[in-house]
């Protein structure tokens, strides 16, 4: 385990991000509801909710609308608890959580590589980056924490460490969608 965290910090180390300034306060609250209650988070719990509900995960739910609701509540406590987590731990360590973006000026597999890296690292308040120690304490503490209000079938150690790779599948995928709307929607759309 320390291992990785080793590597993921020597690549931090190595990096340099965008001059951007340190994240201020309102700016950090606007990234919680944003990646709490945003368009991409909730339909990222539009398709992890249908999933659930057709693969009966948990199976105590059932594979009905009910059902449906009840995972789609579920994943939204969760998402907002670990979000809460990592905007607290990040301002108390002086951690950005926000995703700066590599852009289209950047070829296709260095903007893949760059989503891959920012999902792992964080810039702190001098501009350097750094493992996201918050992220990471967010997502995992959040995962083991909701296990005292999970249903028996998923409320262990295996799921919780299952829910905690899908927590930063999640954040891999909403990096993805940081790095490729902008410029998908000026196609889509044809703005300049």
């Amino acid at each position: 385990m320390l291992l990785p965290l080793i590597a993921i910090g020597a690549l931090a180390q190595s990096t340099d991000t965008k001059s951007a300034e340190a994240i201020t306060p309102s700016e950090r609250l606007v990234w919680f509801a944003q990646s709490t209650v945003g368009p991409a988070s909730l339909t990222g719990g539009l398709i992890s909710a249908g999933f659930g509900t057709l693969l009966n995960r948990p199976r105590e739910y059932g594979t009905h609308w009910e059902g449906f609701g009840d995972r789609y509540g579920m994943r939204l406590t969760g998402v907002a608890t670990s979000n809460a987590m990592e905007a607290g731990l990040g301002a108390l360590w002086g951690e950005d959580p926000r995703y700066y973006r590599a852009g289209r000026d950047e070829a296709f597999g260095k903007r893949v590589g760059h989503i891959v890296k920012w999902t792992f690292i964080a810039a702190n308040s001098n501009g350097t980056v750094q493992p996201a120690y918050a992220r990471y304490a967010a997502i995992a503490g959040n995962n083991f924490l909701s296990n005292t209000w999970r249903e028996h079938s998923e409320a262990n150690t295996t799921v919780a460490l299952e829910r905690t790779g899908l927590g930063f599948a999640a954040r891999m995928a909403g990096n993805t969608f940081e790095e490729f709307w902008p410029d998908l929607k000026q196609k889509m759309f044809h703005r300049h």
